[in-house]
This record gives structure tokens, C-alpha cells and sequence, in this order.
């Protein structure tokens, strides 16, 4: 079986590491990519540039509050993109805030997770996480042939 392809959006390493050793620990088969801002997200999901032969996400870990491009205008690019709108995507913010919340929703996301602040917390987020995710949930299969593509849904 192939490991489940997540990208992980986000601008703090130490969150990224706490992603990272969260899969690990939980034992998932996980291919994690991992981009510092919304600029290379969407370059990422795009297959432009440097991400030209990136693998393709089967989930999206979304940090709100990010440089160059935040959290928001990439769920939006995401989910008013033809090609990319099946992608699903976790706001994942330490943002508690309802408006946050409620914003994250409107523009599409599929489920908003607010950060735990320690390591066991996060483990079990995460956990909780794999196991909807990846056992309960049915995602879209882009390896029977199909692929998010980039905008105009060719793969470059």
C-alpha cells in the first residue's frame, strides 16, 4: 500500500516538527511534504517551479496565519480551483477564535482543528486525525488514473 500523501502548510518549524514526529509515532504511513507559506503551497499544488515533480496531496494541513499568502487565500484559490477543489483540506490554527472558525468553513474547508498547545495533545489531535482521515474517510483516488493537475487539470 502507499504511503498517504499529506502536505503540510505551515510557517512555524516547530509545528512542522510536531507534525511530523505526531505521524511518526502514530505509526501512519505518511509521505510528508511540508511548504512555509501560501506562495509555495500553491506552487506546490500547481506543479510550478521548484514543485514541478511533486507528489500530489491526498490531504491538506492548513496553517491560517501565514507570509507572502495566508491560510485564507489559499483555501479559497483551493476550493474555486477546478482542479484542486477535491483536495481536502484541515485548517489547522491556534486560532480559537469563532470568526476564524466560521471564515475557515465559508471558504471551503473540510474540518478546522485548533492546535493543542502541548506534545500529548497534538499526539492525540493527530491521531485522531489519521484515523478519520485515512481509514474512516473516503478520499478521492488520484492513483486509478486520475490527478489534481494543475489549474488547467494537465499535469506538467
Amino acid at each position: 500500500m502507499n504511503p498517504v500523501s499529506v502536505l503540510l502548510v505551515e510557517d512555524n518549524p516547530a509545528d512542522a516538527d510536531l507534525t511530523r514526529e505526531a505521524f511518526e509515532i502514530n505509526r501512519q504511513d505518511v509521505a510528508l511534504s511540508v511548504v512555509l507559506d501560501g506562495v509555495e503551497a500553491m506552487d506546490f499544488l500547481n506543479k510550478r517551479g521548484d514543485f514541478s515533480e511533486a507528489a500530489e496531496p491526498d490531504l491538506v494541513l492548513l496553517d491560517l496565519n501565514l507570509p507572502r499568502k495566508d491560510g485564507r487565500q489559499v483555501l479559497t484559490e483551493i476550493k474555486t480551483s477546478k482542479a484542486l477543489r477535491k483536495i481536502p483540506v484541515v485548517v489547522m490554527s491556534s486560532s480559537k477564535d469563532q470568526e476564524d472558525i466560521m471564515r475557515s468553513y465559508d471558504l471551503g474547508a473540510n474540518c478546522y482543528i485548533s492546535k493543542p498547545v502541548d506534545f500529548k495533545g497534538f499526539r492525540d489531535t493527530m491521531k485522531s486525525l489519521n484515523c478519520f482521515w485515512f481509514f474512516t474517510a473516503s478520499l478521492p483516488d488520484r492513483r486509478s488514473g486520475g490527478h489534481w493537475g494543475n489549474e488547467s487539470g494537465h499535469v506538467n
